[in-house]
């Protein structure tokens, strides 16, 4: 493993697949571990002044040293970017992830000892203040189900350019979520071949809950719009639109916005194309 600062500490070379090492990787809850952010990056404004903007700190997961030290330089001319630990296997990475709490957990779905899904189990139900975002050679629909299903707010293949994987991290650094386009067509394909009729799931089970503002906020989800977005389109304030996620993800139960995409789907609100 290698630290933010340079370091490097022992590795551990021995693969444990025993039930006895699944069990010692459990991650206790947060509270006695406070998350500790670094100073913001700086950036020009609109009028020429430099502006803060928050540090994003990631942990990389890669069971490959070569695929590590590439994320490395591609991030190091990233100014709000910043790696401040690596890890080769997924019990070390879940064990950074606790006792750094990163910003993000760029992680791949293949690694020794602990592969990327159980991995982010661990931290998902640890409830860490960690977003995972997977990083992975296979981009398998059944793959990409089970890393939502696991917790993950980010799904990408290793041939994703570099400006796009800094805009994920970004993007999940800041609370969004992230599929690629030919992700989410291939995803939303398989929906619309299982969605009900919208007509019949008008009154689906939960979205009976909402009003009809969380409910309009709920179908610019969908349709993959920022806070930001879905702010200019109803003239309300960010921070209105941030309130209105909260509340509808409350109510209907769900972990993130991916959840709450998955579900207007399935439930016919919104459909493909729509």
């Amino acid at each position: 493993m290698t630290t933010g600062d340079g370091k490097t500490a022992p590795q551990v070379t021995a693969v444990d697949h025993s039930p006895s090492a699944l069990a010692s990787a459990q991650l206790p809850a947060t509270s006695a571990h406070p998350a500790t952010r670094l100073p913001a990056a700086a950036h020009p404004g609109l009028d020429g002044a430099p502006t803060r903007t928050a540090l994003v700190r990631v942990v990389v997961a890669d069971a490959s040293p070569m695929q590590r030290s590439g994320l490395r330089v591609a991030l190091a001319a990233v100014t709000d970017l910043t790696i401040v630990a690596e890890a080769g296997d997924g019990v070390e990475a879940a064990d950074l992830a606790r006792r750094l709490l990163p910003d993000v957990l760029l992680m791949d779905l293949q690694l020794p000892r602990l592969d990327g899904l159980a991995a982010t189990r661990l931290v998902v139900d640890a409830r860490l203040p960690v977003r995972v975002l997977i990083l992975t050679a296979s981009d398998r629909d059944e793959q990409v189900l089970a890393a939502i299903s696991a917790g993950a707010v980010g799904f990408l293949p290793k041939d994703v350019p570099a400006a796009e994987l800094v805009a994920a991290i970004r993007t999940v650094g800041a609370g969004g979520a992230i599929l690629t386009p030919a992700i989410l067509n291939r995803l939303l394909a398989r929906l619309a071949d299982a969605l009900p009729d919208p007509v019949a799931t008008a009154a689906a089970p939960g979205l009976d809950k909402l009003t009809d503002r969380e409910r309009e906020v709920l179908v610019h989800v969908a349709r993959g719009h920022t806070n930001a977005e879905i702010a200019r389109a109803l003239i309300v304030s960010e921070t209105t639109i941030k309130t209105h996620v909260g509340h509808l993800l409350t109510k209907l139960g769900l972990r993130d916005r991916v959840q709450a995409v998955v579900l207007a789907y399935e439930s016919g609100l919104v459909k493909p194309g729509s």
